[in-house]
């Protein structure tokens, strides 16, 4: 008895999903944080481009999804960045197979680096709306555990204010906060 196989058309054979959307599982953070950005108010980024000169700019709404993932996935370097743009399919879904240089990615950062603290606000505030997060409420462990620590090497106050300043100044260069 013989085998009977399937007919191969090569015009009906898709070897991957017509969409990137249908790449992702549906409970993956890249769809909330494209329907998030989506309505958020990116106007001080758009009115920022008034000049007729030279390429157009990459969408300001796809910039601002590839970096808000980047910070979601721990991402900080513009060439991690877009090196995910290339290989995570998250990344791929959220800049609609688009993929900008590191260059680029680094001046948008740069030139509107006020502009994405606040954004990010507004995104912090959208899920505290939502219920996703809650800022009234800090839980500390009371685990007791062995160290070898001393009075030498544990902080000061004074030591801890200017670390918390160096954070804080570390943080604004990422572009989290107004």
């Amino acid at each position: 008895m013989r085998k009977k196989f399937i007919d191969y058309n090569p015009e009906q054979l898709l070897l991957l999903p017509p969409s990137l959307k249908d790449w992702l599982p549906p409970e993956h953070p890249a769809h909330f944080i494209d329907e998030v950005v989506g309505q958020l108010d990116l106007s001080p980024i758009i009115g920022d481009y008034s000049e007729l000169r030279g390429n157009p700019p990459y969408n300001p709404y796809m910039m601002v999804k590839v970096l808000f993932c980047g910070y979601w996935r721990g991402i900080r370097s513009s060439r991690k960045i877009e090196r995910a743009l290339y290989e995570d399919i998250g990344f791929r879904f959220l800049s609609a197979n688009q993929q900008p240089n590191f260059w680029t990615i680094a001046a948008f950062r740069r030139r509107h680096h006020e502009a994405v603290g606040e954004i990010f606000q507004q995104t912090i505030q959208l899920a505290q709306k939502v219920g996703l997060v809650k800022l009234d409420h800090v839980a500390v462990d009371g685990t007791k555990i062995k160290a070898n620590a001393s009075k030498h090497s544990s902080m000061s106050y004074g030591y801890m204010v200017k670390e918390e300043e160096k954070l804080r100044q570390e943080i604004e260069q990422y572009g989290l906060t107004p």
